[in-house]
């Protein structure tokens, strides 16, 4: 029997064809290329100070991992099964209003990239091509609507009806956009968003309390998950009226400043869970590294939000492929280091608290990028 090097069985397996994306950052690089200043700010941005944005970052480069070694890592799978389905990685391309600004194709091209790379995918309510569209586009992708109230409960139970009809696979409601923020790059600039020239009824959304999601649960057979859950208090109600999914999230640091950033409030949710429901998080995650540190930390399903933006306008549904393929190939290259083959040996023992290296900012995942604007 021919002897093989490990090494050579390793990069076997992980090969990547010839593509114009080697590394992630050559993708937000791109997207930089491609984007006016206005569309990059409003990913890149976030609410007054940014210090929540910040946070985020903070918190995911603060935690150290504890490797063990001397483990057959020699077929590391990082498969997930989440809402029934198989996932090729336990990432859900998280919602994010107004992709139009940064592909022709939008949420189309999203759910088609999330279903040909086996991905899950959470379509924002104020996002085009709308809720039947985009379930046409994929009608076989792991599909989630997110909901902004804009309407009355008449409103709010005709989407819940018609994301089920449709086939999306749970439903969701952001409930951390009772007030719209300030978002001072926009402002100083009298620059409004497109999706935001369009947005009306705030006003709803604003008066959305518990008794919303009673009634929700009480009347519809879908899987109900809340977005925006930042503390253990609101997670153990949110369990107490039957939630399915708690999605903590600080909305990229965009609505509430001066918060905490996820990964630091995710170990308290998880606590308070239990194991009663499916844990989502987003905020700040760009790397495979990230993925694997909240997936040991206890969540289910890690929230893609400006990764997600970044591929769009780097280079539309392909581009969005090649990313989730990168993440892949780092986070299976994370767990063979850590010494486990997959996700189910992960737990908190392989994290440890430590000081960031970096100083903190929404590219900081990026050292290697080489871009002159960042206007942080």
């Amino acid at each position: 029997m021919q002897d093989h090097n490990p090494e050579q069985i390793v990069d076997a397996r992980l090969a990547w064809p010839e593509t114009d994306f080697q590394v992630l950052h050559e993708i937000v690089a791109k997207a930089r290329q491609n984007l006016s200043q206005n569309d990059w700010d409003y990913i890149v941005g976030g609410t007054e100070t940014e210090t929540t944005l910040r946070r985020n970052r903070l918190a995911l480069d603060s935690i150290a991992f504890r490797p063990r070694v001397l483990r057959d890592v020699s077929e590391v799978d990082a498969t997930v099964t989440v809402l029934g389905r198989e996932l090729r990685l336990p990432v859900v391309l998280a919602p994010v209003g107004s992709l139009e600004c940064f592909h022709d194709g939008a949420a189309a091209s999203v759910v088609r990239a999330a279903h040909r790379f086996g991905a899950a995918h959470m379509l924002s309510s104020v996002c085009e091509p709308g809720l039947e569209k985009v379930a046409e586009a994929a009608p076989e992708a792991t599909r989630i609507f997110q909901l902004y109230v804009r309407g009355d409960e008449s409103w709010v139970d005709d989407h819940v009806a018609r994301a089920i009809a449709c086939g999306y696979r749970a439903f969701c409601i952001t409930v951390d956009t009772a007030i719209y923020s300030r978002r001072e790059r926009d402002l100083a600039k009298r620059h409004v968003v497109a999706g935001r020239r369009r947005a009306s009824g705030r006003e709803f959304q604003a008066a959305v309390d518990w008794r919303t999601v009673k009634r929700i649960k009480s009347k519809f057979n879908i899987p109900l998950a809340l977005k925006g859950i930042a503390t253990a208090d609101d997670a153990r109600i949110a369990l107490d009226h039957g939630v399915d999914w708690i999605y903590v999230s600080n909305h990229g640091g965009r609505q509430l400043d001066h918060g905490r950033g996820s990964m630091e409030v995710l170990p308290e949710i998880v606590e308070a869970a239990a194991g009663r429901a499916g844990i989502i998080v987003d905020g700040g995650f760009a790397r495979g590294a990230d993925i694997v540190k909240a997936i040991a930390a206890g969540a289910n399903l890690v929230g893609l939000g400006r990764m997600q933006c970044y591929a769009l306008a780097a280079g539309g549904e392909k581009a969005l492929v090649r990313m989730l393929e990168l993440l892949e190939d780092e986070v299976q290259r994370c767990l063979g280091l850590l010494g486990v083959a997959k996700f189910a040996e992960l737990d908190r023992s392989f994290l440890h608290a430590a000081p960031a290296v970096t100083a903190p900012h929404v590219l900081s995942a990026f050292p290697l990028l080489k871009i002159d604007d960042y206007r942080y």
